[in-house]
């Protein structure tokens, strides 16, 4: 009897960008903005945000800073249980037809499949982001970290802001997790294109013309996702 040779396909890290790729909005927006409807009165400590943005538009364009300014102004304070009794929350109210791209979630599923190794890789802050992991089945979550003072909530960033080429920084790590196996990665924004330039593959998906362009002259396809 002929004995029959199978080979298996060698599997793939497959990395994914959250907030415009695999959903339809800002998910921090919507953190901070449903926190403050449950939670009007903190609407007050929002006196210092035009100052902050005037600042981020101005002078240092630093993305990170303003971020955690607005986690502080918001959430500074609170209890690491009363936040994570939020987050379970607000992650349970992402109905994946609602706020996730179905495009999306069919090329995750493909992936997951195929075998391949899903890692979530985000700039928004680990508050939510390694549960919208878990809901999603991803095996591995980076995101950017936030600093708690024991069980209260800092806001200040101790990791930086997982964007631009902290992502790049980020893909190393994530290839020295998987050793030899090849990566591809999926991206929104031009600041994405600064790993997915290094991944094996790569789709930039619902970008702006200015990312799209230079995605072309990098050799990356752009589709968009609905």
């Amino acid at each position: 009897m002929r004995k029959e040779e199978s080979t298996k396909q060698q599997p793939w890290v497959a990395i994914f960008d959250l907030d415009g790729t695999l959903t339809w909005g800002d998910t921090l927006r919507q953190f901070i903005t449903a926190f403050l409807r449950a939670h009007p009165w903190r609407v007050l400590r929002l006196w210092r945000l035009p100052l902050a943005a005037l600042q981020f538009a101005a002078i240092d364009r630093d993305r990170g800073k303003l971020k955690s300014q607005v986690i502080r102004m918001v959430m500074g304070g609170d209890s690491r249980a009363a936040i994570d009794r939020y987050a379970e929350s607000f992650v349970g109210s992402l109905k994946p037809r609602q706020r996730f791209r179905p495009t999306a979630l069919a090329m995750l599923e493909a992936h997951r499949t195929a075998g391949d190794r899903l890692v979530l890789l985000s700039a928004s802050p680990d508050l939510y982001v390694p549960r919208i992991g878990r809901l999603l089945g991803f095996e591995r979550t980076v995101c950017t970290e936030i600093r708690w003072h024991g069980e209260r909530l800092d806001g200040r960033l101790i990791t930086a802001n997982r964007r631009g080429v902290e992502k790049l920084r980020c893909l190393e790590e994530i290839r020295a997790s998987y050793p030899g196996l090849p990566t591809i990665a999926y991206g929104n924004s031009y600041s994405d294109l600064d790993h997915m330039c290094q991944t094996d593959r790569a789709l930039l998906v619902n970008a702006g013309s200015k990312a799209r362009d230079v995605a072309r002259k990098l050799g990356i396809p752009t589709a968009t996702w609905e």
